[in-house]
Protein backbone atom coordinates (compact mmCIF):
# COMPACT_ATOMS: atom_id res chain seq x y z
CA UNK A 1 0.00 0.00 0.00
CA UNK A 2 2.64 2.34 1.31
CA UNK A 3 4.36 1.76 -2.10
CA UNK A 4 1.48 2.30 -4.53
CA UNK A 5 1.14 5.60 -2.68
CA UNK A 6 4.28 6.53 -2.93
CA UNK A 7 3.94 5.98 -6.87
CA UNK A 8 0.55 8.41 -7.12
CA UNK A 9 2.46 10.84 -5.25
CA UNK A 10 5.88 10.74 -7.61
CA UNK A 11 4.54 12.82 -10.17
CA UNK A 12 3.17 15.17 -7.74
CA UNK A 13 6.84 15.48 -5.96
CA UNK A 14 8.34 15.94 -9.27
CA UNK A 15 5.71 18.86 -10.47
CA UNK A 16 6.71 20.43 -6.48
CA UNK A 17 10.37 20.49 -7.15
CA UNK A 18 10.62 21.15 -10.92
CA UNK A 19 13.07 24.32 -11.84
CA UNK A 20 11.34 27.44 -11.94
CA UNK A 21 14.66 29.48 -11.59
CA UNK A 22 14.87 29.86 -15.46
CA UNK A 23 13.72 33.06 -17.18
CA UNK A 24 10.88 33.55 -18.47
CA UNK A 25 9.49 33.12 -22.31
CA UNK A 26 9.15 36.36 -23.95
CA UNK A 27 5.74 35.45 -25.71
CA UNK A 28 4.86 36.83 -28.84
CA UNK A 29 1.85 36.38 -30.71
CA UNK A 30 1.55 37.32 -34.70
CA UNK A 31 -0.71 36.57 -37.69
CA UNK A 32 1.38 34.93 -40.15
CA UNK A 33 -0.15 36.04 -43.33
CA UNK A 34 1.64 39.19 -43.81
CA UNK A 35 4.62 38.91 -45.49
CA UNK A 36 6.93 40.21 -45.08
CA UNK A 37 6.33 41.53 -41.83
CA UNK A 38 5.33 37.70 -41.04
CA UNK A 39 5.05 34.45 -42.93
CA UNK A 40 5.61 30.79 -42.47
CA UNK A 41 8.82 28.99 -43.62
CA UNK A 42 7.63 25.29 -43.53
CA UNK A 43 7.20 24.93 -39.30
CA UNK A 44 9.02 27.84 -38.39
CA UNK A 45 7.59 31.59 -38.08
CA UNK A 46 10.00 34.17 -40.24
CA UNK A 47 9.35 38.10 -41.09
CA UNK A 48 10.74 41.71 -39.81
CA UNK A 49 8.70 41.30 -36.74
CA UNK A 50 9.89 37.81 -35.97
CA UNK A 51 13.43 38.85 -36.70
CA UNK A 52 12.87 42.00 -34.17
CA UNK A 53 11.05 39.98 -31.34
CA UNK A 54 14.24 37.30 -31.79
CA UNK A 55 16.41 40.35 -31.07
CA UNK A 56 14.52 41.89 -28.29
CA UNK A 57 14.73 38.07 -26.48
CA UNK A 58 18.49 37.77 -27.07
CA UNK A 59 18.97 41.75 -25.73
CA UNK A 60 16.85 40.30 -22.57
CA UNK A 61 18.21 37.03 -21.95
CA UNK A 62 14.80 35.10 -22.20
CA UNK A 63 13.57 32.50 -24.47
CA UNK A 64 10.95 33.06 -27.42
CA UNK A 65 7.73 31.68 -27.23
CA UNK A 66 6.44 33.13 -30.98
CA UNK A 67 2.71 31.90 -31.76
CA UNK A 68 0.54 32.62 -34.62
CA UNK A 69 -3.34 33.95 -33.84
CA UNK A 70 -5.93 35.41 -35.78
CA UNK A 71 -5.29 39.25 -36.41
CA UNK A 72 -8.49 40.70 -34.89
CA UNK A 73 -7.46 38.73 -31.69
CA UNK A 74 -4.13 40.21 -31.18
CA UNK A 75 -5.30 43.09 -29.10
CA UNK A 76 -7.80 41.68 -27.22
CA UNK A 77 -5.45 38.59 -25.84
CA UNK A 78 -2.38 41.40 -25.23
CA UNK A 79 -4.38 43.46 -23.41
CA UNK A 80 -5.63 40.79 -20.90
CA UNK A 81 -2.29 39.22 -20.42
CA UNK A 82 -2.24 36.61 -22.80
CA UNK A 83 0.86 37.40 -24.15
CA UNK A 84 3.94 40.02 -23.64
CA UNK A 85 3.58 41.51 -27.40
CA UNK A 86 1.63 41.29 -30.25
CA UNK A 87 4.35 42.02 -32.99
CA UNK A 88 1.97 41.99 -36.65
CA UNK A 89 2.09 45.15 -38.57
CA UNK A 90 -0.05 46.91 -36.53
CA UNK A 91 -0.86 50.20 -36.63
CA UNK A 92 -1.00 52.88 -33.82
CA UNK A 93 -4.65 54.01 -33.19
CA UNK A 94 -6.54 55.84 -30.55
CA UNK A 95 -8.84 52.87 -30.31
CA UNK A 96 -6.18 50.26 -29.80
CA UNK A 97 -4.11 52.63 -27.78
CA UNK A 98 -7.03 52.54 -25.37
CA UNK A 99 -6.61 48.99 -24.39
CA UNK A 100 -2.95 48.19 -24.75
CA UNK A 101 0.54 50.91 -24.68
CA UNK A 102 2.10 50.90 -27.57
CA UNK A 103 5.86 50.89 -28.25
CA UNK A 104 7.62 53.81 -30.58
CA UNK A 105 6.76 53.10 -34.15
CA UNK A 106 9.32 50.94 -35.89
CA UNK A 107 7.96 51.42 -39.66
CA UNK A 108 5.85 54.36 -41.47
CA UNK A 109 3.61 52.55 -43.88
CA UNK A 110 0.46 53.29 -45.63
CA UNK A 111 -2.65 51.24 -47.09
CA UNK A 112 -3.24 51.06 -50.59
CA UNK A 113 -5.72 49.91 -52.78
CA UNK A 114 -4.83 46.40 -54.98
CA UNK A 115 -7.58 45.84 -57.74
CA UNK A 116 -7.04 44.43 -61.17
CA UNK A 117 -4.89 44.72 -63.90
CA UNK A 118 -7.80 45.95 -65.98
CA UNK A 119 -9.77 47.68 -63.55
CA UNK A 120 -11.23 51.29 -64.47
CA UNK A 121 -10.53 52.39 -60.64
CA UNK A 122 -7.11 54.85 -60.91
CA UNK A 123 -7.27 56.70 -57.68
CA UNK A 124 -8.50 56.26 -54.23
CA UNK A 125 -11.20 58.78 -54.94
CA UNK A 126 -12.64 56.50 -56.87
CA UNK A 127 -13.52 53.14 -55.11
CA UNK A 128 -16.67 54.77 -53.23
CA UNK A 129 -19.68 52.63 -54.40
CA UNK A 130 -17.48 49.78 -55.54
CA UNK A 131 -17.18 46.27 -53.16
CA UNK A 132 -14.11 46.89 -51.10
CA UNK A 133 -12.27 43.69 -49.18
CA UNK A 134 -10.68 44.15 -46.42
CA UNK A 135 -8.76 42.17 -43.67
CA UNK A 136 -11.26 41.71 -40.26
CA UNK A 137 -9.67 44.46 -37.74
CA UNK A 138 -7.46 46.57 -39.92
CA UNK A 139 -6.86 50.09 -40.30
CA UNK A 140 -7.76 49.39 -43.75
CA UNK A 141 -11.44 48.07 -42.24
CA UNK A 142 -11.74 50.39 -40.49
CA UNK A 143 -10.74 53.52 -42.68
CA UNK A 144 -13.38 52.57 -45.80
CA UNK A 145 -15.55 51.87 -42.49
CA UNK A 146 -15.59 55.20 -42.03
CA UNK A 147 -14.70 56.94 -45.34
CA UNK A 148 -15.97 54.61 -48.23
CA UNK A 149 -18.10 52.72 -47.27
CA UNK A 150 -19.17 49.05 -45.80
CA UNK A 151 -16.52 46.50 -46.86
CA UNK A 152 -16.61 43.00 -47.29
CA UNK A 153 -14.29 41.86 -43.91
CA UNK A 154 -11.87 38.60 -44.65
CA UNK A 155 -9.73 36.59 -42.26
CA UNK A 156 -6.66 37.27 -43.28
CA UNK A 157 -4.88 39.79 -46.08
CA UNK A 158 -4.67 37.15 -48.61
CA UNK A 159 -8.68 36.09 -48.33
CA UNK A 160 -8.93 39.68 -49.60
CA UNK A 161 -6.64 39.75 -51.59
CA UNK A 162 -8.20 36.80 -53.43
CA UNK A 163 -11.38 38.24 -53.35
CA UNK A 164 -10.40 40.74 -56.00
CA UNK A 165 -8.67 38.04 -58.03
CA UNK A 166 -11.31 35.63 -58.38
CA UNK A 167 -13.84 38.84 -58.65
CA UNK A 168 -15.86 38.98 -55.81
CA UNK A 169 -14.14 42.68 -54.72
CA UNK A 170 -13.25 45.61 -57.20
CA UNK A 171 -10.58 46.37 -54.64
CA UNK A 172 -9.01 44.97 -51.56
CA UNK A 173 -7.67 47.86 -49.05
CA UNK A 174 -4.30 46.41 -47.52
CA UNK A 175 -0.89 47.34 -46.20
CA UNK A 176 1.16 48.72 -48.52
CA UNK A 177 4.29 46.28 -48.20
CA UNK A 178 2.12 43.02 -48.36
CA UNK A 179 0.64 44.55 -51.47
CA UNK A 180 3.79 44.87 -52.97
CA UNK A 181 4.61 40.98 -52.15
CA UNK A 182 1.57 39.97 -53.97
CA UNK A 183 1.81 42.09 -56.98
CA UNK A 184 5.28 40.76 -57.34
CA UNK A 185 3.58 37.47 -57.49
CA UNK A 186 0.39 38.78 -59.54
CA UNK A 187 1.68 41.22 -61.80
CA UNK A 188 0.13 39.87 -65.10
CA UNK A 189 -3.19 40.27 -62.56
CA UNK A 190 -3.39 42.82 -60.37
CA UNK A 191 -2.21 46.38 -59.78
CA UNK A 192 -1.95 49.06 -56.87
CA UNK A 193 -3.59 51.90 -57.24
CA UNK A 194 -0.56 54.89 -57.49
CA UNK A 195 -1.86 56.58 -55.16
CA UNK A 196 -2.08 55.85 -50.90
CA UNK A 197 -5.74 55.38 -49.18
CA UNK A 198 -4.25 56.44 -45.87
CA UNK A 199 -0.68 56.97 -44.40
CA UNK A 200 0.03 55.20 -40.95
CA UNK A 201 2.64 53.96 -38.42
CA UNK A 202 3.37 50.48 -37.26
CA UNK A 203 3.90 49.62 -33.49
CA UNK A 204 4.28 46.45 -30.69
CA UNK A 205 1.52 46.09 -28.62
CA UNK A 206 1.95 45.88 -24.59
CA UNK A 207 0.17 45.03 -22.22
CA UNK A 208 -0.45 48.34 -20.26
CA UNK A 209 0.35 46.81 -16.91
CA UNK A 210 4.22 45.85 -18.30
CA UNK A 211 5.82 49.28 -18.83
CA UNK A 212 8.99 48.28 -17.95
CA UNK A 213 9.10 45.50 -20.65
CA UNK A 214 7.88 48.58 -23.59
CA UNK A 215 10.59 50.61 -22.06
CA UNK A 216 13.56 47.53 -22.81
CA UNK A 217 11.79 47.22 -25.78
CA UNK A 218 11.53 51.05 -26.97
CA UNK A 219 15.32 51.36 -25.98
CA UNK A 220 16.45 48.41 -28.31
CA UNK A 221 14.44 50.27 -31.17
CA UNK A 222 16.15 53.24 -30.79
CA UNK A 223 19.57 51.72 -30.72
CA UNK A 224 18.92 49.69 -34.15
CA UNK A 225 17.60 52.91 -35.60
CA UNK A 226 20.79 55.01 -34.35
CA UNK A 227 23.01 52.32 -36.04
CA UNK A 228 21.10 51.46 -38.99
CA UNK A 229 20.19 47.65 -38.15
CA UNK A 230 16.47 48.32 -37.79
CA UNK A 231 16.98 49.83 -41.53
CA UNK A 232 19.53 47.30 -42.84
CA UNK A 233 16.72 44.35 -41.16
CA UNK A 234 13.90 45.89 -42.97
CA UNK A 235 15.61 46.19 -46.47
CA UNK A 236 16.81 42.35 -46.40
CA UNK A 237 12.89 41.09 -45.83
CA UNK A 238 11.27 43.44 -48.43
CA UNK A 239 14.05 42.65 -50.86
CA UNK A 240 13.57 39.13 -50.37
CA UNK A 241 10.22 38.58 -50.41
CA UNK A 242 9.25 40.84 -53.91
CA UNK A 243 11.93 38.80 -55.52
CA UNK A 244 10.52 35.56 -54.06
CA UNK A 245 13.77 34.46 -52.58
CA UNK A 246 12.72 34.79 -48.74
CA UNK A 247 13.48 31.58 -47.35
CA UNK A 248 14.26 31.23 -43.66
CA UNK A 249 15.73 34.75 -43.33
CA UNK A 250 15.80 34.02 -39.71
CA UNK A 251 18.55 31.48 -39.53
CA UNK A 252 20.77 33.89 -42.47
CA UNK A 253 24.44 35.02 -41.94
CA UNK A 254 23.43 38.67 -42.24
CA UNK A 255 20.24 38.42 -39.53
CA UNK A 256 22.99 36.42 -37.20
CA UNK A 257 24.80 39.12 -36.95
CA UNK A 258 22.60 42.06 -36.40
CA UNK A 259 20.90 39.99 -33.83
CA UNK A 260 24.73 39.55 -31.94
CA UNK A 261 25.76 43.17 -32.93
CA UNK A 262 22.84 44.41 -31.25
CA UNK A 263 22.63 42.29 -28.42
CA UNK A 264 26.51 42.72 -27.86
CA UNK A 265 26.34 46.60 -27.61
CA UNK A 266 27.72 47.57 -23.88
CA UNK A 267 26.06 50.76 -23.95
CA UNK A 268 22.40 49.11 -24.45
CA UNK A 269 23.31 46.75 -21.98
CA UNK A 270 23.75 48.74 -19.14
CA UNK A 271 20.57 50.49 -20.57
CA UNK A 272 18.80 47.51 -20.24
CA UNK A 273 20.47 46.92 -16.92
CA UNK A 274 19.13 50.52 -15.21
CA UNK A 275 16.12 49.94 -17.05
CA UNK A 276 14.98 46.56 -15.29
CA UNK A 277 15.79 47.94 -11.67
CA UNK A 278 14.10 51.40 -12.20
CA UNK A 279 11.01 51.41 -9.34
CA UNK A 280 9.49 54.05 -11.77
CA UNK A 281 8.38 51.56 -14.27
CA UNK A 282 6.48 49.35 -12.00
CA UNK A 283 2.80 48.42 -13.08
CA UNK A 284 0.43 50.96 -11.74
CA UNK A 285 -2.78 50.01 -9.82
CA UNK A 286 -6.13 48.94 -11.05
CA UNK A 287 -8.76 50.84 -8.57
CA UNK A 288 -11.98 50.09 -8.48
CA UNK A 289 -13.24 53.45 -10.51
CA UNK A 290 -10.89 53.09 -12.99
CA UNK A 291 -12.83 50.05 -13.65
CA UNK A 292 -16.15 51.42 -13.30
CA UNK A 293 -14.81 53.80 -15.94
CA UNK A 294 -12.99 50.90 -18.12
CA UNK A 295 -17.02 49.43 -18.06
CA UNK A 296 -18.44 52.62 -19.01
CA UNK A 297 -16.30 53.32 -22.09
CA UNK A 298 -16.79 49.30 -23.02
CA UNK A 299 -20.33 49.49 -23.02
CA UNK A 300 -20.40 52.83 -24.74
CA UNK A 301 -17.78 52.01 -27.52
CA UNK A 302 -18.96 48.43 -28.23
CA UNK A 303 -23.13 49.45 -28.59
CA UNK A 304 -23.45 53.01 -28.85
CA UNK A 305 -20.50 54.49 -30.26
CA UNK A 306 -20.83 55.24 -34.64
CA UNK A 307 -24.07 53.12 -34.09
CA UNK A 308 -22.63 49.53 -33.79
CA UNK A 309 -25.69 47.83 -32.15
CA UNK A 310 -26.79 47.83 -35.89
CA UNK A 311 -24.22 45.41 -36.75
CA UNK A 312 -25.83 42.94 -34.31
CA UNK A 313 -29.70 43.83 -35.45
CA UNK A 314 -28.19 43.36 -39.50
CA UNK A 315 -26.16 39.79 -38.48
CA UNK A 316 -29.14 38.92 -36.44
CA UNK A 317 -31.56 38.73 -39.42
CA UNK A 318 -29.28 37.40 -41.77
CA UNK A 319 -29.06 34.71 -39.11
CA UNK A 320 -32.71 34.39 -38.94
CA UNK A 321 -33.24 34.47 -43.00
CA UNK A 322 -30.48 32.01 -43.41
CA UNK A 323 -31.35 29.50 -40.78
CA UNK A 324 -35.10 29.48 -42.04
CA UNK A 325 -34.48 28.74 -45.45
CA UNK A 326 -31.76 26.73 -44.88
CA UNK A 327 -34.22 24.91 -42.86
CA UNK A 328 -36.52 24.53 -45.29
CA UNK A 329 -34.41 22.94 -47.65
CA UNK A 330 -33.61 20.38 -45.59
CA UNK A 331 -36.08 19.15 -44.79
CA UNK A 332 -37.29 19.14 -48.34
CA UNK A 333 -34.77 17.51 -49.10
CA UNK A 334 -34.06 15.17 -46.47
CA UNK A 335 -37.54 14.15 -46.89
CA UNK A 336 -36.91 13.45 -49.99
CA UNK A 337 -34.06 11.06 -49.42
CA UNK A 338 -35.08 9.44 -46.15
CA UNK A 339 -38.37 8.24 -48.62
CA UNK A 340 -36.13 7.08 -51.09
CA UNK A 341 -33.94 4.93 -49.01
CA UNK A 342 -36.59 3.42 -46.53
CA UNK A 343 -38.45 2.08 -50.01
CA UNK A 344 -35.48 1.28 -51.33
CA UNK A 345 -35.23 -1.06 -47.36
CA UNK A 346 -38.68 -2.16 -47.39
CA UNK A 347 -39.04 -3.34 -51.47
CA UNK A 348 -35.94 -3.06 -53.17
CA UNK A 349 -36.90 -0.57 -55.67
CA UNK A 350 -35.27 2.46 -56.74
CA UNK A 351 -31.61 0.72 -56.55
CA UNK A 352 -30.39 3.65 -58.45
CA UNK A 353 -31.42 6.50 -56.69
CA UNK A 354 -30.82 5.20 -53.14
CA UNK A 355 -27.14 4.94 -53.99
CA UNK A 356 -27.01 8.17 -55.40
CA UNK A 357 -28.76 9.27 -51.78
CA UNK A 358 -25.78 7.11 -49.96
CA UNK A 359 -23.50 8.68 -52.03
CA UNK A 360 -24.54 12.70 -50.84
CA UNK A 361 -24.84 11.35 -47.14
CA UNK A 362 -20.98 9.52 -47.29
CA UNK A 363 -19.81 13.05 -48.92
CA UNK A 364 -22.24 15.73 -46.78
CA UNK A 365 -21.92 13.90 -43.08
CA UNK A 366 -18.06 13.16 -44.06
CA UNK A 367 -16.97 16.94 -44.77
CA UNK A 368 -17.18 19.77 -42.49
CA UNK A 369 -19.72 21.97 -43.22
CA UNK A 370 -17.04 25.15 -43.30
CA UNK A 371 -15.55 23.40 -46.08
CA UNK A 372 -18.30 22.98 -48.20
CA UNK A 373 -19.47 26.30 -47.11
CA UNK A 374 -16.16 27.45 -49.07
CA UNK A 375 -16.67 25.15 -52.35
CA UNK A 376 -19.45 26.24 -52.90
CA UNK A 377 -18.51 29.82 -52.36
CA UNK A 378 -15.30 29.60 -54.09
CA UNK A 379 -15.17 26.73 -56.62
CA UNK A 380 -18.94 26.19 -57.28
CA UNK A 381 -19.76 30.13 -57.47
CA UNK A 382 -16.45 31.21 -57.85
CA UNK A 383 -16.33 33.33 -60.88
CA UNK A 384 -20.37 34.31 -60.65
CA UNK A 385 -21.82 37.18 -58.60
CA UNK A 386 -24.31 35.53 -56.50
CA UNK A 387 -25.30 36.89 -53.32
CA UNK A 388 -23.72 35.21 -50.17
CA UNK A 389 -27.05 34.40 -48.70
CA UNK A 390 -27.70 32.72 -51.40
CA UNK A 391 -24.78 30.72 -50.99
CA UNK A 392 -24.94 29.81 -47.42
CA UNK A 393 -28.41 28.81 -47.70
CA UNK A 394 -27.69 26.09 -50.48
CA UNK A 395 -24.43 25.09 -48.34
CA UNK A 396 -26.50 24.59 -44.97
CA UNK A 397 -29.51 23.57 -46.69
CA UNK A 398 -27.51 20.75 -48.41
CA UNK A 399 -26.02 19.73 -44.89
CA UNK A 400 -28.55 19.91 -43.02
CA UNK A 401 -30.40 17.86 -45.62
CA UNK A 402 -27.88 14.76 -44.66
CA UNK A 403 -28.80 14.24 -41.24
CA UNK A 404 -32.63 15.52 -42.00
CA UNK A 405 -32.75 12.30 -43.84
CA UNK A 406 -31.47 10.10 -41.16
CA UNK A 407 -33.60 11.36 -38.44
CA UNK A 408 -36.62 11.02 -40.89
CA UNK A 409 -35.31 7.35 -42.01
CA UNK A 410 -34.93 6.50 -38.07
CA UNK A 411 -38.83 7.64 -37.45
CA UNK A 412 -39.78 5.47 -40.37
CA UNK A 413 -38.03 2.54 -39.34
CA UNK A 414 -39.62 2.88 -35.86
CA UNK A 415 -43.05 2.89 -37.18
CA UNK A 416 -44.52 -0.66 -36.39
CA UNK A 417 -44.30 -3.04 -39.86
CA UNK A 418 -48.32 -3.18 -39.32
CA UNK A 419 -48.93 -0.15 -39.83
CA UNK A 420 -47.33 -0.83 -43.71
CA UNK A 421 -49.70 -3.61 -44.15
CA UNK A 422 -52.99 -2.58 -42.93
CA UNK A 423 -52.73 0.01 -45.18
CA UNK A 424 -51.75 -2.17 -48.06
CA UNK A 425 -54.70 -4.03 -46.79
CA UNK A 426 -57.08 -1.27 -47.54
CA UNK A 427 -56.17 -1.12 -50.82
CA UNK A 428 -53.32 2.13 -50.77
CA UNK A 429 -50.48 1.89 -52.78
CA UNK A 430 -46.94 1.81 -50.94
CA UNK A 431 -46.61 5.63 -52.06
CA UNK A 432 -50.06 6.36 -50.64
CA UNK A 433 -49.28 4.52 -47.70
CA UNK A 434 -45.93 6.30 -47.09
CA UNK A 435 -47.47 9.24 -47.61
CA UNK A 436 -51.04 8.84 -45.42
CA UNK A 437 -50.08 6.29 -42.78
CA UNK A 438 -46.39 6.06 -41.87
CA UNK A 439 -44.69 9.25 -42.39
CA UNK A 440 -46.85 11.60 -39.53
CA UNK A 441 -46.14 8.96 -37.15
CA UNK A 442 -42.47 8.95 -37.68
CA UNK A 443 -42.44 12.76 -37.96
CA UNK A 444 -44.34 13.11 -34.30
CA UNK A 445 -41.46 10.32 -33.49
CA UNK A 446 -39.02 12.11 -34.74
CA UNK A 447 -39.93 15.80 -33.65
CA UNK A 448 -37.70 16.13 -30.74
CA UNK A 449 -34.56 15.46 -33.35
CA UNK A 450 -36.00 17.46 -35.86
CA UNK A 451 -36.09 20.73 -33.61
CA UNK A 452 -32.61 19.77 -32.42
CA UNK A 453 -31.39 19.70 -35.64
CA UNK A 454 -32.85 23.24 -35.71
CA UNK A 455 -31.21 24.07 -33.25
CA UNK A 456 -27.81 23.27 -34.36
CA UNK A 457 -28.38 24.43 -37.55
CA UNK A 458 -28.89 27.52 -36.07
CA UNK A 459 -25.46 27.24 -34.36
CA UNK A 460 -23.63 26.33 -37.75
CA UNK A 461 -24.29 29.53 -39.47
CA UNK A 462 -21.50 31.17 -37.23
CA UNK A 463 -19.16 29.47 -39.55
CA UNK A 464 -20.59 31.94 -42.54
CA UNK A 465 -18.20 34.58 -41.56
CA UNK A 466 -15.50 32.90 -43.74
CA UNK A 467 -16.96 34.25 -46.76
CA UNK A 468 -17.28 37.66 -45.55
CA UNK A 469 -21.28 37.26 -44.51
CA UNK A 470 -22.21 39.41 -41.52
CA UNK A 471 -24.12 36.96 -39.73
CA UNK A 472 -24.88 37.45 -36.24
CA UNK A 473 -21.44 35.99 -35.03
CA UNK A 474 -19.72 38.04 -37.73
CA UNK A 475 -21.31 41.29 -36.43
CA UNK A 476 -19.88 40.66 -33.03
CA UNK A 477 -16.41 39.98 -34.59
CA UNK A 478 -16.71 43.13 -36.90
CA UNK A 479 -17.43 45.03 -32.98
CA UNK A 480 -14.84 43.46 -31.44
CA UNK A 481 -11.88 44.00 -34.19
CA UNK A 482 -12.94 47.75 -34.34
CA UNK A 483 -13.46 48.18 -30.22
CA UNK A 484 -10.54 45.68 -29.47
CA UNK A 485 -12.63 44.04 -26.47
CA UNK A 486 -13.53 40.56 -26.70
CA UNK A 487 -16.55 40.24 -23.39
CA UNK A 488 -19.33 42.76 -24.26
CA UNK A 489 -19.14 41.56 -27.50
CA UNK A 490 -18.38 37.87 -27.13
CA UNK A 491 -21.67 37.87 -24.13
CA UNK A 492 -23.89 39.68 -26.51
CA UNK A 493 -23.83 37.54 -29.27
CA UNK A 494 -24.06 34.33 -26.78
CA UNK A 495 -26.75 36.39 -25.11
CA UNK A 496 -28.64 36.53 -28.37
CA UNK A 497 -28.11 32.81 -29.32
CA UNK A 498 -29.19 31.44 -26.04
CA UNK A 499 -32.23 33.90 -26.18
CA UNK A 500 -33.15 32.48 -29.55
CA UNK A 501 -32.47 28.54 -28.97
CA UNK A 502 -34.21 29.11 -25.33
CA UNK A 503 -37.65 30.66 -27.25
CA UNK A 504 -37.38 27.86 -29.87
CA UNK A 505 -37.17 25.02 -27.20
CA UNK A 506 -40.18 26.24 -25.51
CA UNK A 507 -42.42 26.62 -28.35
CA UNK A 508 -41.52 22.82 -29.37
CA UNK A 509 -42.10 21.90 -26.21
CA UNK A 510 -45.42 23.60 -26.70
CA UNK A 511 -45.83 21.34 -29.89
CA UNK A 512 -44.96 18.10 -28.14
CA UNK A 513 -47.53 18.78 -25.73
CA UNK A 514 -50.31 19.56 -28.07
CA UNK A 515 -49.78 16.65 -30.43
CA UNK A 516 -49.58 13.62 -27.33
CA UNK A 517 -53.30 15.51 -26.38
CA UNK A 518 -54.11 14.75 -30.28
CA UNK A 519 -52.61 11.60 -30.74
Amino acid sequence: MRRLLCLLLLPLLLLGCRDDAGPKPLRVICEATFPPYEYHVKEAIDGIDPALCTIFADCLGRPLDLQDIAFDALIAAVSVGKADIAASGITVTEERARQVAFSAPYVTSAQVAVVPIDSPLRAPEDLPGHTIAVQSGSTGDLHVTRHIGEPERYKTVIDAVNAVRNQKAHAAVVDRQPAQVFIAKNATALRILPSPVATEDYALAFPKDNPRLRAQVDAILAHMRQTGDLDALTRLYLRANQTGHAGNLLASPEIDAIRRRVAADPALRETLRRLAADPALDPPPRTLATLWQDLKHSLHANFVAENRWRYLLDGLGATLLITALATLIGILLGLLVAVVRATHDMTGRLAFPNLLCRVYLTVIRGTPVVVQLLIIYFVIFGSQDVSKILVAVIAFGLNSGAYVAEIIRSGIAAVDKGQNEAGRSLGLSHAATMAWVILPQALRNTLPALGNEFIVLLKETSVAGYIALADLTKAGDIIRSQTYTAFLPLLAVAAIYLAIVSLFAWLLGRLEQRLKRHA
